[in-house]
Parts: structure tokens; sequence; C-alpha cells
């Protein structure tokens, strides 16, 4: 047991994110990113495939498997068959921990993934890969051999997950072993080569706790969600790409009781509820044969015979925000769901918009008066230009005043402009509104947060 947790703490040591280096290992800034040095490595990557039957890579412990294909890598260096480069100890220790990457990792994607700070991997090319840091990009020094090298790496992920890429269907949407987002696409449609964008997702997602701390959000704010959700008021989270949807999602779905059974609704999944009651629905595109295709409609139409308390799609795109309504506005209250709006009008016009995908022949009137009815709040976040995300605006529907749906905006943030830094200056403005949800929470017992708020205390920079 003891040498089980030497060998268990050896490893924690060496996929650690701070440094991101082994001792005696080469950072990678550090190794000749030459032509030679990634032809070394296709040479040796050949060599272990003929050596190490890769088929049973996944019987074996990864601690043991890295020690075999380094041992088998050292013995391919030796053999002078081969040609080589010079290479000192610390670059020898580095290509041989990147040859382990090769054959059960990512490659050289695997030193970014374990960088807890990067929240964006975007491989533009095999020899173009930026990467987002606190919300700003920078190009980073990863490269890949050619496009061959970047194609084998993107479908060890596809195929991961029952997935496939290829010129017939040359667009996926994948996921990752610890739930970040992947998405892919080659030529022909990508014109300069295969690329590959990865949305990373912490392993312990954020809490209500941590958005109050990056100043995401106030106190106060975080109160009302709480009881938002414990009004198990319909809730539309809307924003751009990369503003914190999924985020705010998971962080409100922290609050949702766990004696209630939870079912999600994903393209590719990538919630990270803690509740234990849940159950997790993913799309399923279509075959070669262009069958079998399980979209979000036909998951959101099953899940309703599912005895579900609460629905959470993590994203409503098509006609599927039919089914979402209709669930809304049949008891099934307290759903929560993401849309892509600029603002909160924006949003409810999308909806409307997806209604009419569905091919209902529905006057816009009739359309309008549904989502007024199943909607009950919009939480519109937005990333701004310093890089950080804020709740801009939580908004809630009050009715239908003639053919347009009516809102009142409860909170904002009031954005001043940037200091010196680029940092931006603003603070959360309440507008003096006593909500109407705010009977409901009265009648089932919820604290009603004041939101007579003063602005010194609720500045952020």
């Amino acid at each position: 047991m003891a040498e089980l947790r030497e060998i268990l703490k050896s490893l924690e040591e060496q996929n650690a994110p701070a440094a991101n280096q082994v001792e005696g290992v080469a950072p990678l800034e550090d190794v000749d990113l030459s032509d030679e040095y990634f032809e070394l490595k296709a040479t040796i990557h050949d060599r272990l495939a003929k050596v190490i039957d890769l088929s049973l890579l996944d019987d074996i412990e990864e601690y043991r498997l890295r020690r075999e294909i380094s041992r088998a890598t050292e013995t391919i260096l030796d053999d002078n068959s081969i040609e080589t480069i010079p290479l000192n100890a610390r670059e020898r220790g580095r290509l041989l921990k990147e040859i382990e990457n090769e054959v059960i990792g990512l490659g050289p994607l695997e030193d970014l993934m374990s960088d807890s700070s990067i929240s964006d991997i975007l491989v533009n090319s095999y020899n173009s890969v930026y990467v987002e840091r606190f919300g700003k990009l920078e190009k980073s020094r990863v490269r890949f051999k050619d496009d061959a090298h970047l194609m084998r790496i993107i479908e060890k992920i596809v195929s991961a997950v029952g997935r496939r890429i290829d010129e017939i269907s040359p667009m996926v949407d994948a996921r990752l072993a610890d739930g970040s987002r992947v998405n892919a696409i080659i030529p022909p449609l990508a014109l300069d080569g295969p690329s590959l964008s990865i949305r990373r997702f912490s392993v312990d997602p954020l809490t209500l706790k941590d958005l109050i701390l990056l100043k995401t959000m106030t106190s106060t704010l975080g109160e009302l969600l709480k009881s938002i959700v414990g009004a198990r008021l319909n809730v539309l989270i809307s924003g751009g790409t990369g503003s914190g949807k999924t985020t705010m999602l998971n962080v409100m779905s922290q609050f949702v009781s766990p004696a209630e059974r939870i079912v999600t609704i994903e393209d590719s999944a990538e919630l990270q509820l803690k509740q234990d009651h849940v159950v997790r629905l993913e799309t399923r595109p279509p075959n070669i044969e262009g069958k079998g295709q399980i979209t979000q409609r036909n998951l959101v139409r099953n899940c309703l015979r599912m005895r579900p308390d609460r629905i959470i799609v993590g994203e409503v795109r098509g006609a599927e925000a039919v089914d979402m309504l209709q669930a809304m506005n049949t008891g099934h209250d307290g759903s929560l769901t993401t849309v892509h709006a600029n603002t909160p009008v924006d949003a409810l016009m999308r909806i409307e918009t997806m209604v009419n995908m569905a091919g209902f022949n529905l006057p816009s009137e009739y359309i309008k008066k549904y989502i007024a009815s199943a909607v009950d709040v919009v939480i519109q976040v937005e990333r701004l230009m310093d890089g950080s995300r804020k709740v801009v605006s939580l908004q809630e529907i009050t009715g239908m005043e003639g053919n347009v749906i009516t809102m009142q905006e409860i909170i904002s943030f009031d954005q001043q402009g940037v200091d010196s830094e680029g940092k931006v200056i603003g603070h959360f403005t309440t507008h003096g509104i006593r909500p109407k949800f705010f009977d409901r929470f009265l009648r089932m017992g919820l604290p009603m947060p004041d939101l007579v708020m003063e602005e010194s205390e609720e500045r952020t920079r």
C-alpha cells in the first residue's frame, strides 16, 4: 500500500499544472522545434507502433504504460539504424515525455491541457496554435509536425466518444474525458488544413462564491439567483460565445434541491452537476448512411416521459425551442437553458425565430404570448473588453403590451470606462423595482434580497 501511494504521488507531481515541468526535463520553449525534431518524433512513433500493441493500451495502468513506452523509446534512440539529432539530457527527457503523450495522450496539446490558466485552445493549423488566458488570446509555441499529425490527434479525440470525422462528415462536436468541449473542422471546409477548438472546463466547477470573488456578480445578485432557482422560475441565460453562459448554468444548477430529479439535454455533454439524481442525455449525429440521428428536440420530447422535476437544456438553437416552451408551460417549471444573443430582447426574438423554424404556421402575436407565459427571467452575461465576464442584466418578463413582450430590468452592470491598465471600471445598479416574482418568494418562504444597494460596495474594477 505504501508503494502504491508513492506511485500515485509521483504521478501527481508529473502531471502538476503549476510550472508544467518535470525535473530534468526541458520545457517546451527550450526544445529545438525544427523539422528534424518532428521527423525524429514521427520515426520513433512509427517504431513504437510496431513493437507495442496499441490495442492493449486501455488495459494497462498509466504509470506502467508510460514506463514501458519510455524504455522502448530509449532503446529506439540508442539504435544506430535511425538518424537522430544532438540532444542534451534535458531535451532527451522532454522528447521521451512528448512521445508518451503522442501514444496515450493528445500529443503536443498535453502541455496546454495540464495548464490550469488556459481556458481555450485554438488550433488554426498545424503550425498555428493560440490559447486564451484570463480572457486574453496569445500565440503558443506548440505546433504539430504537419496536417497528418494534427488529423491523427483529432481522430483520436472524436473516436473516443463514438463519433467520426472525414470528408463526408468534415465537422464534429465532441468532448474530452474532463468534460472539455471540442469542435473540429477539416478540409474541404477548412481551406488551410484541419482546425481544432477546445473549450476547457475546470475539474472543480466554479461556485457562486467564485463568481462573486471574480466580480462576475455581487453577493446580492447571487442571493437573488438562489431564490429564483428555489422558486422554480423558468430561466433563460443569454450571451455571446465565451461569455460564460454554461458556467452560469452550472452555478445556478447547484441551487437545485438534491431531492429533485434533473434531466439534462445537450449536444455535447459539458454540464457538471453535483446532484446525485441526474439523468444526462446527449444528441447523436447521423451515421455514414445519414440515418440514426437523435436531435435535441427528440430528447426534449422523450425526457417529458421520464418524470423530471427539472429540465436543463444546455443550449437551444433550433426547433427544440418549441418543446422546451411546452415543457415550461405544462408543469415543468424551474427549467433552465441558454441561448446565443446579444441582449435580453434579442434572446426572445431568437426564441421566436426558432419556433418558426419548427414549421408551425402560427401568428407572431401567439408565439410571443407563449414565450411570455413560459419564461420568467432572462439573465444576460457578457465578456467585456478586458476579458472579464459579468452578469450585465437581469430582467423579469412581466407580460404583453399589444404585440410586444414587456420586461423590467432588476439589476444591471453600468460600465463607466477603463483604467490605465485596460481594466473595465463600473458598478452594479438596481433600478428601484420590486419584482413580481417576489410574491412567489413570499409564498414559498424564500429570502428576498434587499435590492437597494450602496454603489460604493458594489463597485468593480
